[in-house]
């Protein structure tokens, strides 16, 4: 015990020196310092403060709880990501843990959607939603830089615009053929429509800065820079193929789902989306054909994107 204080102090006093800072300054300090506390180390109070409702309505606070959560995760998301990406020397196990972490936290998104899906009054959201407009969860900036730091700009190119997009296309003119682009324009005039104009008056600068820093340390091309043989690796392949398809297919449908249940009409039509978007069609992935990594599936598998069943892709060994 005593030596091991010692040990302990050594080390401090090395560490406070090389700062150029005096280690019984802060050892005075400690005898003043109070104990951390859960509730001041995870700011409960000020996280708890933040759900702010519109309306009178109780189920709108399930429905702030429930996005809020989503940008938790997508947080952690980027997290892991920004790890593989700024790594110098990846390797294969560095590579597959971060991405299998990447994939539980998509799971945790693939399976939530119940807690709004099943946790809200139709009658009650039918009238609080028109409070929201025209803000959308479209407009989630984290969601977006997920897939720019997932994969290469172009496997984010609305499929029409493909052919005249490559790395020499300058970032704001792909920016603007970008998937998403579709739900918040015109299709016959290309007028943006709110949801789409107040969306990159906030973020499309941040968006574009984004784009460059991840054009050549995104998940893809970090994982197409391995030596072919790190590449042939079963367990980093199937941590791509189930975050790819968990997150693009699995989590998409689970929303569009509980979309339909909320917006659909007796009479088979559906109420647009607060934002205005065509949802069905935005959303659906066989229309999208968003797909983060391309080469790792089969020929019949992006044939059927989004169109089998929601656990369709085979599990390599």
């Amino acid at each position: 015990m005593e030596e091991n204080r010692k040990h302990l102090l050594q080390k401090l006093e090395e560490k406070f020196d090389a700062a150029g800072q005096d280690l019984n300054t802060h050892l005075e300090g400690l005898l003043h310092a109070n104990y951390i506390t859960y509730w001041d180390y995870i700011k409960t109070d000020a996280l708890l403060s933040l759900q702010q409702q519109r309306t009178q309505f109780p189920d709108e606070m399930v429905f702030i709880m429930y996005h809020q959560i989503n940008e938790i995760i997508f947080k952690m998301m980027l997290w892991e990501i920004e790890q593989v990406s700024s790594n110098k020397n990846l390797t294969v196990d560095f590579f597959s843990e971060k991405l299998y972490r990447i994939s539980r936290y998509v799971d945790m998104l693939s399976s939530s959607f119940d807690v709004m899906g099943e946790g809200m009054q139709i009658e009650q959201y039918q009238k609080f939603r028109h409070t929201l407009t025209p803000a959308s969860g479209f407009q989630s900036a984290q969601y977006r830089k997920i897939e720019f730091a997932s994969t290469e700009l172009i496997n984010l190119i609305d499929n029409r615009f493909r052919e005249d997009i490559d790395r020499n296309t300058p970032f704001s003119h792909a920016f603007e053929h970008l998937y998403w682009q579709a739900a918040g324009k015109d299709h016959k005039t290309g007028k943006k429509n709110a949801l789409l104009a107040n969306f990159e008056k906030k973020y499309m600068d941040d968006f574009i800065d984004f784009m460059k820093t991840y054009n050549t340390t995104n998940l893809w091309t970090c994982y197409k820079s391995l030596p072919d043989d790190k590449k042939k690796n079963i367990k980093l392949l199937n941590a791509m193929r189930h975050y790819d398809h968990t997150l693009n297919v699995k989590w998409v449908m689970a929303h569009y789902h509980a979309a339909g249940k909320y917006l659909a009409k007796d009479d088979g039509t559906v109420e647009e989306a607060t934002g205005g978007s065509d949802w069905r069609k935005y959303m659906l992935p066989q229309y999208q054909r968003r797909i983060f990594f391309p080469e790792l599936w089969s020929a019949e598998e992006l044939k059927n994107w989004g169109i089998d069943n929601l656990e369709g892709y085979t599990i390599l060994t």
